[in-house]
């Protein structure tokens, strides 16, 4: 305990001074580095990865490769099994690849949950080789691998993509997994309940993302162009389904924000050109997920509501799965975003909330004013909440110790640090502590007839839809 509390101290010392330096540094401000994301970088020292497609046994031996060539910087381990036994991989590149680091965040980016959308599997492969390649070259990579944990699974479905054609663009062969579930459907569900059977790989995501505290997610996918944020569900009528009203999160500016960082820095999203005749037209290349169309047992409103992560669905590519030839384009086409877009985990607010004694306070409850939706502090007493310029009140509980509310102001330049400490509420004469009262329940949905020949119809019609986008 007293060498976790001189850690603290000297995270304290130090934390404000680096996250400024980092963001008022002009060769490490995103729009004024000295490196352009978009030059071809150089690999001569890096395990081969050549623009092709990577079947389950390729992508886990360069995996492999990049994990021993670069130690230092990368962990490989697997978060589970598909159905059909195969490894869910993940890649962490950071500065601190095998241990949390204290006071910086876990960010995520996950791929092809659709077998047959490939585009994203490749993606991650080439941003994980971007990355290890790029640390001591370009200062910006550095500063975001110094003060972050980035973990990239290039595969949630790897049972599907093995059944996956390449060049075909609009089939849904492969989408499912090897027991013809839709993944992105398959995760429980606030506005309706999700009566769909879980799936070993969702099962595993949901036990993953319990264990680490990931503060930002993307989830790549392919069909359209356009980044997606929540909520993609919606209380709303069935007859509902049809007029594409947008369901608005307590986020929903910071959702936008996420959106269109990067949706403009990718070389078409922003545009909002639609992919083929009959296809909607975005605004700015995003959307609100249940303004374009409602889905139960989504991944992204699940990350956010259960584990207070915020998630966008990235569909980066029209075609599901173009032809390899073509994947040169997609990677220098979102190269860029992908970047930019992880590194957003640094804005707004963060820091630690600790007793009189120094030691730190676990789950927490962190809750902004005026935003009905809880966040929580890790072991380490740690939060993260990302949030646009402005003035904030925000609200800390925890059992045992005297409520406090702080107000502190966000900036654009960099993360603001906050450190709270939460008095002891036992009494004196040795009486019970302080227990937080319970928020209020939440009004809930309007529920959603499940028999009859309107349903049927609009189940029917609602699937027909989600099969033609990601």
């Amino acid at each position: 305990m007293e060498a976790r509390k001189k850690l603290f101290l000297i995270y304290f010392m130090l934390a404000g001074s680096t996250f400024a330096q980092s963001f008022h540094n002009p060769s490490l401000n995103g729009e004024e580095t000295s490196t352009n994301l978009g030059e071809v970088e150089s690999r001569e020292n890096a395990p081969d990865l050549e623009f092709q497609y990577h079947d389950h046994d390729q992508m886990t031996r360069y995996l492999r490769a990049v994990s021993a060539k670069y130690p230092e910087l990368t962990a490989l381990y697997s978060i589970g099994k598909s159905v059909q036994g195969r490894d869910l991989w993940v890649m962490v590149v950071s500065v601190s690849p095998y241990e949390h680091m204290i006071g910086k965040p876990d960010v995520k980016y996950v791929a092809n949950i659709h077998g047959n959308e490939a585009v994203g599997r490749e993606l991650l492969l080439h941003l994980i080789q971007y990355l290890v390649t790029s640390y001591a070259t370009d200062p910006y990579v550095k500063w975001l691998l110094d003060n972050t944990r980035i973990h990239l699974m290039p595969s949630m479905n790897p049972d599907g993509f093995a059944i996956s054609r390449e060049g075909q663009c609009d089939t849904i062969h492969g989408r499912h997994n090897a027991r013809r579930h839709d993944l992105n459907r398959n995760f429980p569900d606030f506005f309706k309940a999700n009566t769909k059977q879980p799936q070993p790989e969702t099962e595993a995501v949901k036990q993953w993302i319990s264990k680490i505290q990931f503060v930002l997610s993307g989830s790549l996918h392919g069909g359209a162009l356009v980044a997606s944020y929540p909520f993609d569900n919606t209380p709303s009528s069935m007859f509902q389904n049809y007029e594409h009203t947008p369901s608005i999160s307590p986020d929903d500016d910071v959702f936008k924000h996420l959106s269109l960082v990067y949706s403009k820095n990718h070389a078409k999203m922003s545009r909002g050109v639609s992919c083929k005749s009959g296809s909607p037209r975005f605004e700015n290349g995003i959307t609100n997920g249940a303004a374009w169309y409602p889905l139960t047992g989504g991944m992204q409103d699940y990350n956010y509501l259960w584990h207070g992560c915020m998630e966008v669905t990235l569909e980066i590519s029209c075609c599901k799965y173009p032809p390899a030839h073509e994947l040169p384009k997609y990677w220098q086409d979102n190269k860029q975003s992908l970047i930019k877009y992880l590194a957003e985990v640094h804005r707004g607010a963060h820091g630690f909330v600790m007793d009189e004694n120094n030691n730190p306070v676990e789950r927490a409850a962190i809750k902004i004013k005026g935003r009905d939706v809880n966040y929580h502090t890790t072991n380490f007493g740690e939060f993260w909440r990302i949030l646009l310029p402005g003035t904030y009140r925000m609200d800390i509980s925890a059992e045992g110790y005297l409520p406090q509310e702080v107000e502190f102001i966000v900036i654009d330049s960099h993360p603001t640090l906050l450190n709270v400490t939460l008095r002891s509420a036992k009494r004196i004469d040795g009486g019970p502590y302080y227990r937080p009262l319970p928020p209020p329940p939440r009004a809930p949905p309007v529920p959603t007839p499940s028999t009859g020949i309107f349903a049927s119809l609009t189940n029917s019609f609602n699937n027909m839809v989600s099969n033609f986008f990601g």
